[in-house]
């Protein structure tokens, strides 16, 4: 009896905690920033749903899909958002964008679309640093490559190519689309001959029949439309931008607002969350440091080359030393003489100082010109020594004569 009772007590503690443990996990994530009403993950998914660009431009600014929450001229009303699509090469740049005013146009997100040479193709993306700050990318997951996405279901029209006869022709979508890019319509469009450039026709105080602006939601209300894309295993955010050289090329003609500048210095989008918490995202790192490193590689690659061959650190400094030993401009012939191989700088130093050296040479015992100096000194001793001894010998033959006669 006591075992039942103890096991009824865990699972009502353990029913009661669920509540409070399902709160922690949808707390609202928030950057604090504009951007935080416009879902780059529900972007991206609208993205990977539309059969073209004027498709996705319909479906963000639609009310039902409720992935537009952006009032960044802060009048209080939902501003619509413009796709400009820009190509270059295998690589389409879709800029989604808002006309503030009559004059001022802030850039929201950008959209690369990029094949590589295996015909790969990749979707990111970019968050703008005004809106998102440095380096918000949301990008399709590669772990669940190959894999069905069950967010998405329809009969999409794609335009293909037949590679048979040369002529291309509309094909229904299946009732899911793979999570491999490859496959999305609007990815399928971008890359079909018939595809042009999509520059959306409308502008500040000229919109579409359809468009009915609506009151902006509290973020918190926001958040649970779009709070389960953090936990979906189809997309992710990363920190790394894939090909670098084209967004920098749109960097360079990026729009920016004075407007949105100055109402997020002041404050004025922080009633959007209406003076309640949220959480800070996560801080994100490169789950794939080897394929777009290019950005990493050259910054740690010339730091070890540095320290390896220090040969290169060395010689730097040693010409230095002998430019000061001499005090003169000749450091070449100072350094070659120091191997006895090379003979023939030994002449062309010599001549240089003719004066200092000759003077020291007789100091030296082994200049001849001192030896005869000395030489004949002792032999002027010896000879008259030697004399004295022979006179005797030559007397004898004197006598001798003498006695003869």
């Amino acid at each position: 009896m006591k075992k039942n009772v103890l096991f009824l007590a865990i699972m009502l503690t353990s029913l009661f905690s669920l509540p409070i443990f399902s709160q922690t996990n949808d707390e609202p994530v928030a950057l604090g920033l504009p951007g935080d009403n416009l879902n780059l993950f529900a972007v991206l998914d609208v993205f990977q749903k539309s059969k073209t660009l004027e498709d996705f431009e319909r479906a963000l600014n639609d009310p039902d899909s409720k992935v537009n929450n952006l009032d960044l001229n802060n009048d209080g009303e939902i501003d619509y958002i413009e796709v400009e699509g820009h190509k270059e090469g295998n690589t389409h740049v879709i800029v989604l964008q808002v006309a503030v005013n009559s004059k001022e146009t802030q850039d929201v997100a950008v959209i690369e679309v990029t094949k590589d040479k295996k015909n790969k193709v990749h979707v990111q993306a970019i968050g703008d640093e005004d809106l998102y700050g440095k380096n918000y990318v949301v990008e399709p997951s590669d772990i669940v490559s190959g894999t069905p996405n069950p967010g998405y279901k329809g009969d999409a029209t794609v335009i293909v190519n037949n590679n048979t006869t040369n002529n291309y022709n509309t094909t229904t979508s299946p009732s899911y689309v793979s999570a491999s890019v490859s496959a999305w319509p609007v990815v399928l469009f971008l890359f079909s001959p018939v595809y042009v450039v999509y520059r959306s026709p409308w502008h500040w105080g000229y919109y579409p029949p359809y468009w009915r602006p609506w009151r902006p939601v509290y973020y918190h209300d926001y958040w649970g439309y779009h709070g389960h894309y953090y936990r979906s295993p189809y997309y992710r955010r990363t920190a790394v931008i894939r090909h670098p050289r084209y967004y920098n090329n749109y960097v360079s003609r990026r729009n920016t607002s004075v407007v949105v500048r100055n109402n997020r210095t002041n404050g004025r989008y922080n009633s959007t969350y209406n003076g309640r918490d949220y959480k800070r995202p996560a801080p994100v790192t490169s789950t794939r440091p080897s394929r777009p490193g290019n950005t990493t590689r050259p910054v740690t690659r010339p730091t070890t080359p540095s320290t390896r061959p220090g040969n290169t650190t060395r010689p730097v400094t040693r010409p230095t030393n002998p430019s000061t030993r001499p005090g003169t401009g000749t450091t070449r012939p100072t350094t070659r003489p120091v191997t006895p191989t090379n003979p023939s700088t030994r002449p062309v130093v010599r001549p240089t100082q003719p004066v200092t050296r000759p003077t020291t040479r007789p100091v030296t015992p082994t200049n001849p010109s001192t030896r005869p100096a000395v030489r004949p000194v002792q032999p002027v001793t010896r000879p008259a020594v030697r004399p004295v001894t022979p006179r005797p010998a030559t007397q004898r033959p004197v006598d001798g004569g003498s006695n003869r006669r």
